[in-house]
């Protein structure tokens, strides 16, 4: 450093005193002294400034951990899961290994593991909102995931808001309406009805941004816009091209492609059983940041859950437009069940309305109004016969 040398020079050379050159520099007596002393023992080496290195770091991270931290950063990868700070830090705690985030992210910064991401928006111009108690909202989604043979296929979830636990994650060919609400049906046969649900807009969902559903003001929805308004549901969408609102969702998308990039399927089949795996993993293994690195059973379990507020009226009044299909039938989902109402293959293709008022079905002719059939529903019976 030049100025440890000028310094050295100018008592060595210039036969200045400590005082003289500390008062020509601006510099402490003390420093000129110290380095004139450190010339006569090292030479040259004293032009350049001493580490300031510790000789000794008794906090130091023990090298076995440190090891560790990288091993089991790579261990997580490998699997295709989680593998920040947060998720290491809770697995080393069931090693009965205590190490803070900060400084397990220090170890892998200090690694080369972790890629610099300044694009991302800082933490603290978050909004986060999440739902009081478990069963308080379901958010649902699906996305496209390719087998290792090629093929596109589709994959539903079905994800609670409050506690992130996964509620169900199937895939199919496609989804379909029908897909919606068997797969919602399922979901609250085993951990019982939602007081709401959040979705994007898609058809499978809502037809209330579609030509001719819900938006046209007569009242019809599909399957599962009915289902949900029979049971005192309350449905929400998110607006048009802002995926954010159903953030929790979107982000397990990120998690689960990460696991299936690790774990390859050829059949839709074998994908189900690594989709079954991970949804177990996920919820009673993975530790979540937003729920203090808790697993989402864990946070699900812990609170009683919300129930949907049942509708004031119990009646049932629905009006539906269909056309008779080649069997002569229509299908109609009643009770959170579908039932296969039998008009007759005489009247096939014919366009219909059906009118409902709780368990009796009235069907006229759209154009003339002729009353072709009348039914008393039965929920526990997929196939319904004529009155009469």
């Amino acid at each position: 450093m030049a100025k440890y040398e000028i310094l050295i020079k100018a008592v060595t050379i210039q036969k200045l005193s400590y005082g003289e050159v500390a008062a020509r520099y601006g510099v402490s007596k003390t420093l000129v002294h110290k380095l004139h002393h450190r010339w006569l023992v090292e030479g040259d080496a004293a032009y350049e400034p001493r580490s300031r290195r510790p000789r000794s770091s008794p906090t130091r991270t023990p090298d076995r951990i440190r090891e560790r931290v990288l091993a089991l950063r790579d261990e997580l990868i490998a699997l295709g899961v989680d593998a920040g700070a947060d998720t290491i830090s809770e697995h080393l705690a069931r090693e009965r290994i205590s190490l803070s985030r900060v400084t397990i992210w220090r170890i892998l910064t200090a690694a080369g593991k972790v890629s610099p991401q300044p694009q991302k928006r800082p933490r603290s111009s978050w909004r986060r909102f999440t739902a009081d108690r478990p069963n308080e909202l379901w958010q649902s989604d699906f996305t496209h995931v390719s087998l290792s043979t090629g093929a596109d296929v589709e994959v539903i979830g079905w994800i609670d808001d409050h506690s992130r636990y996964l509620l169900h994650l199937s895939a199919h060919p496609r989804i379909t309406g029908h897909t919606v609400t068997d797969t919602f049906t399922a979901s609250a046969h085993e951990h019982g009805y939602p007081a709401a649900t959040l979705t994007d807009n898609g058809m499978v969902y809502t037809t209330r941004l579609a030509r001719g559903g819900r938006g046209r003001g007569d009242g019809a929805g599909n399957a599962f816009e009915t289902l949900l308004a029979t049971l005192g549901i309350i449905q929400k969408n998110g607006k048009p091209f802002k995926p954010t609102t159903q953030g929790k969702i979107e982000r397990f998308w990120q998690t689960l492609k990460n696991h299936l990039r690790a774990h390859p399927a050829a059949t839709i089949t074998e994908l189900q059983h690594t989709l079954d795996a991970f949804r177990d993993y996920y919820n009673t293994v993975r530790p979540h940041r937003a729920l203090g690195r808790k697993t989402p059973t864990f946070a699900y379990e812990l609170i009683p859950k919300a129930d949907p507020a049942r509708p004031d009226d119990p009646n049932i009044w629905r009006v539906r437009y269909d056309t008779i299909d080649n069997d002569g039938k229509i299908t109609l989902r009643h009770h959170g069940r579908l039932l296969h109402l039998g008009i007759g293959r005489a009247h096939t293709r014919t366009e219909i309305i059906c009118l409902v008022h709780n368990d009796d079905a009235t069907i006229i002719i759209l154009t003339t109004g002729e009353l072709l059939a009348e039914f008393t529903l039965n929920p526990e019976k997929n196939y319904q016969r004529k009155n009469g």
